[in-house]
């Protein structure tokens, strides 16, 4: 299926395309070479997705370019495909884009590194309404994105 956005892989760069909602998080989830070891294999497992509540569905058991995933919350299918994986030494992560029937429609990246001696995740995407029921949602559909990225930092932590 094609991405539901366009362009795709901007969260790879700093700029940002127009008419798009930008969202950015950046929190501490762990300290130290091990955590960030534990944090990058969750990540990369799709473990920090169902430790955040979503049932999950992958095409494949880690993270790649190209993998498609399927996450449920309650009623609300979110199909997504891998747009970018990062792998070095002190950083490790990756960014997926909607595909139709996602809610939203757009791109979030995430990025757990070693900063110091503190490991942080990294959370950016843009993004706009998908779905007419998103469309209506408004600002709750804000608050519920925002709510979402605070339960992926807790399942790293």
């Amino acid at each position: 299926m094609p991405f539901s956005y366009a362009p795709v892989g901007a969260t790879s760069g700093s700029t940002y395309p127009a008419g798009f909602h930008r969202l950015d998080l950046e929190v501490a989830v762990g300290r130290g070479e091990a955590d960030l070891r534990r944090a990058a294999e969750t990540l990369m497992t799709w473990r920090m997705h169902a430790g955040a509540g979503l049932r999950v569905a992958a095409g494949s058991p880690r993270v790649h370019t190209g993998a498609v995933v399927l996450c449920r919350l309650g009623p609300l299918r979110i199909p997504c495909r891998v747009v970018w994986v990062v792998d070095e030494p002190t950083r490790t992560g990756f960014a997926y884009g909607t595909l139709p029937g996602h809610p939203e429609a757009g791109e979030e990246s995430f990025v757990v590194r070693l900063d110091g001696d503190v490991v942080r995740l990294a959370v950016s995407a843009y993004s706009r309404p998908g779905l007419l029921v998103t469309r209506l949602a408004g600002p709750v559909g804000r608050w519920g994105q925002r709510r979402m990225l605070a339960r992926y930092a807790g399942a790293l932590r």
